[in-house]
């Protein structure tokens, strides 16, 4: 059983940051610079609220969709390293530069392309090594 200690908010979500910083459905560089600005600063705002040693935990469906593009194996608990996140991002960065994103397998989405980014920001700055993604049904 996994037991939940503590839940940090980010004022701040993939669907709200597309729509704010996104007019594409693959963001343009500068819309993602823009992006990655504004994340950064809401997750700096929340990095004294988090515990030493914490570990990252998830029961979103859309990391789960993130973690199986990036080749993690689909199992009830599931773990994405920051390596295998840093590489699906440099797929959707070279969807950015004009690589087809059937050929990458990055859905030509703002939300996911946004999603993503809030993911990559938390985990590099918060120095996360990976994310635990569990299905709901395991946390009972």
């Amino acid at each position: 059983m996994i037991s939940e200690s503590s839940v940090l908010t980010l004022p701040l979500g993939a669907n709200k940051t597309a729509a704010d910083y996104f007019s594409h459905s693959i963001p343009k560089a500068d819309e993602m610079e823009n992006a990655i600005m504004a994340v950064e600063d809401r997750i700096m705002a929340i990095w004294a609220q988090i515990p030493a040693n914490g570990r990252l935990l998830t029961v979103d469906e859309e990391i789960h969709h993130i973690a199986l593009l990036a080749g993690v194996a689909d199992q009830r608990v599931i773990s994405l390293s920051l390596d295998a996140m840093e590489r699906t991002f440099d797929r959707l960065a070279a969807v950015m530069l004009g690589r087809p994103a059937a050929r990458e397998g990055i859905p030509e989405d703002a939300s996911f392309a946004a999603r993503l980014l809030i993911l990559r920001e938390f985990m590099h700055h918060l120095a996360f090594a990976e994310i635990t993604i569990v299905s709901p049904d395991s946390l009972k």
